[in-house]
């Protein structure tokens, strides 16, 4: 490389900015095997980072200029681009069930899954602003669709099915603006740009696991100096990520209170037990100390119990269940005992907990300067990936002219862009008109709107979807959803106003009149929600006779020739008979008055020879009467006006309804009344 030259294509600069210290390094990549060039390693002065979060900007580029400067110096050329990783532990995860009431009468589309699955993110995302007393805005960098259910039912996929609701269960997972910003901010102060960013565990597990051994249920582990990130691969992939906000420091800061030690003191302690069985060191007073390891290390033993348990726990939980292997990176995991208190922690065996340092990894190569050890696989990591990934980690694209940075962690459509502006997923779907509720005769009743026009979705100008894929520098514009007014009901376009029924020949409409809220209408009112619609509607026959101005109690009524009375409930259609003879009871009643005799049966016989025990409107009566006396010899033995009529004459013969020529048998209970 000639001096003041950038670097060529085939090479990346990259840096790996840790909480204790900051790697710069510049590889290159040539027949699949990947080649360290050249590195330099600068420990942070001060503390200006906490966690794998920079706290203090300035401090931080200070640290990546003078790394930038020296290996420009030493390999006379410019560096422009870098590569960069966000810290694991700035992942958040959060499981969210997103309901909605959808339309029965259409079949499933991917487009309504889309729209509900970016509501559920757009959930999880207030859900997470809710956890922090300052709003922290976050980027979705991942979500799956875990369960579906239709109509309460556990469902593998809606697609193409009909039904009333539908729920889903969604697990995202967010990364917060801060690092990102507080990243990106270093990195243009040092005079730099981003050429790649990615996660921390994704470039540690891309070197330390490569694809054709995530078939297996493997966990890495990165035990760091402020945190500790855990990626688990299965099936081919990596399943999850986790994080313990405890590492390397917590082990220097028991030494530090244990020994009175400075903090960089206690640091160079804790590397010294990895190569000495005996350790020197002065504290801050001035004493000097001669320790054996042993005796160190049972300073250290609850420490790393607590740090063992919390890294195991952690596992357990994004995992499910113990994993097949655990490989161990990062400087705090070469304490001795640690991998022994995972494996037994984890009750596998202590030769599948291993420690995996850049010595093993296959298709790596160093210059006349080989690094060993955990502790700079992440950096490797870093620049393997910046030069492998053919797209920037991180997309800009425009929302309706707002600019957007978002995470290239899969396949990105549209969807994901309008989740990180915050774009209502209710504005995409049509939307009905508004629903009137109203009541006829006290039965709610609905009437629905009509459906407006769905989203309209353009990419660089281009209709599209929610699903369509998205590149760097995409403009995607959003046509709202549109939604029509509720349609106007009318009286006469929902009640059917020409039912009738004959009363012989002559037509009567079963709807007289309406009232709504208690005053009456004429047919053209407009409905409106929540009134109340009151029907008079002729229901019975009795009803009929005093439209048509009939006596009911002169004629008989008929229907196909069977007899009906008063209390007989219309049917649409119906078509009724009466005729205009005397009715058999007014016959009865003149014959009473005349004669006091009623002789319905001539052939009855005549002879008064039986005694009768009958119970007669509650009052118990015995007399004589003809044999097989029938129902309408009664009236010859009680005081019942026939003559005046009060309604409908009842008949009841032991509780049932009775007719005149009904025979009599002793014992029976007989009721007659007018109703």
């Amino acid at each position: 490389m000639t001096k003041n030259n950038s670097l060529p294509g085939k090479y990346m600069f990259s840096l790996d900015i840790g909480t204790r210290n900051v790697v710069g390094m510049i590889g290159k990549i040539e027949n699949d095997v990947f080649s360290v060039v050249d590195y330099e390693m600068m420990e942070h002065p001060e503390r200006a980072m906490y966690d794998g979060q920079i706290h203090d900007i300035n401090r931080v580029v200070n640290v990546v200029k003078k790394i930038v400067e020296t290996l420009e110096l030493r390999n006379e050329m410019k560096l422009h681009e870098v590569a960069i990783a966000a810290a694991g532990r700035a992942l958040k995860t959060k499981e969210v069930t997103v309901s909605r009431e959808i339309d029965n009468s259409k079949l499933i589309h991917s487009n309504l899954l889309d729209n509900i699955e970016m509501e559920g993110i757009q959930h999880a995302q207030e859900e997470l602003d809710k956890e922090f007393d300052i709003k922290t805005r976050y980027y979705c960098v991942g979500y799956s669709a875990k369960m579906y259910y239709l109509d309460g039912s556990l469902i593998k996929s809606p697609i193409d099915h009909r039904g009333s609701s539908l729920k889903v269960d969604i697990i995202a997972t967010f990364l917060p603006h801060i690092v990102v910003d507080s990243l990106y901010t270093v990195i243009d102060k040092a005079g730099l740009e981003v050429a790649n960013l990615t996660l921390e565990p994704i470039a540690a597990i891309n070197v330390a696991i490569p694809e054709k051994l995530r078939m297996l249920n493997l966990a890495l582990v990165d035990v760091g100096a402020g945190t500790s990130d855990i990626a688990l691969t299965k099936g081919g992939s990596i399943i999850s990520y986790g994080m313990v906000a405890k590492a390397g420091d917590s082990i220097t800061e028991k030494l530090v209170m244990e020994y009175l030690l400075d903090f960089s003191v206690a640091e160079k302690l804790k590397i010294d037990l990895l190569k000495n069985e005996e350790v020197e060191f002065e504290d801050i007073v001035g004493i000097k100390h001669k320790k054996s390891k042993k005796e160190i290390l049972s300073v250290l033993d609850e420490t790393l119990e607590d740090l063992s348990d919390k890294i195991t726990m952690e596992i357990i939980d994004k995992n499910g269940k113990k994993p097949s292997a655990v490989f161990c990176i990062g400087g705090g995991c070469q304490v001795p005992g640690f991998t022994e208190k995972i494996s037994e922690k984890l009750e596998i065996q202590k030769e599948r907990v291993v420690i995996k340092g850049v010595e093993s990894i296959a298709n790596l190569n160093f210059g006349n300067n080989p690094l060993t050890g955990p502790e700079y696989i992440t950096p490797i990591g870093i620049g393997f990936n910046g030069l492998m990934e053919k797209e920037k980690d991180f997309l800009q694209v425009s929302v309706n002219g707002k600019k957007i940075r978002i995470f290239n962690s899969k396949r990105l459509s549209v969807s994901h862009a309008l989740i990180l502006v915050g774009y209502s997923a209710r504005k995409l779907l049509a939307q009905r008109g508004k629903k009137i509720a109203f009541k006829v005769d006290g039965v709610k009743k609905y009437v629905y709107g009509e459906y407006g026009e769905s989203a309209k979705i353009y990419i660089n100008g281009a209709i599209s979807s929610l699903d369509s894929k998205i590149k760097n520098m995409d403009s995607i514009y959003i046509e709202e959803a549109t939604m029509i007014e509720g349609k106007e009901v009318r009286i006469f376009d929902y009640l059917d106003l020409s039912e009738y029924v004959t009363l012989n020949g002559i037509h009567y409409e079963i709807i007289n009149d309406f009232k709504v809220n208690g005053k009456v209408v004429g047919t053209d009112y407009i409905i409106k929600d929540n009134d109340e619609v009151v029907l008079n509607k002729i229901r019975t026959l009795s009803d009929l006779c005093d439209i048509a101005n009939i006596d009911i109690n002169k004629y008989y009524f008929s229907i196909n020739n069977e007899e009906i009375d008063g209390d007989y409930l219309l049917k649409v259609n119906d078509e009724i008979q009466y005729n205009k003879e005397i009715k058999y009871r007014e016959k009865i009643a003149n014959s009473i008055e005349k004669n006091n005799v009623i002789n319905i049966n001539k052939s009855i016989e005549e002879e008064s020879n039986q005694i009768y025990h009958l119970i007669i409107n509650d009052e118990h009566l015995t007399f004589k009467d003809k044999k097989n006396m029938i129902f309408v010899d009664v009236f010859s033995h009680i005081d019942f006006d026939l003559r005046t009529a009060k309604g409908i004459l009842d008949l009841r013969l032991n509780g049932e309804r009775a007719k005149y020529t009904d025979i009599l048998k002793d014992g029976d209970i007989i009721n007659i009344s007018w109703r």
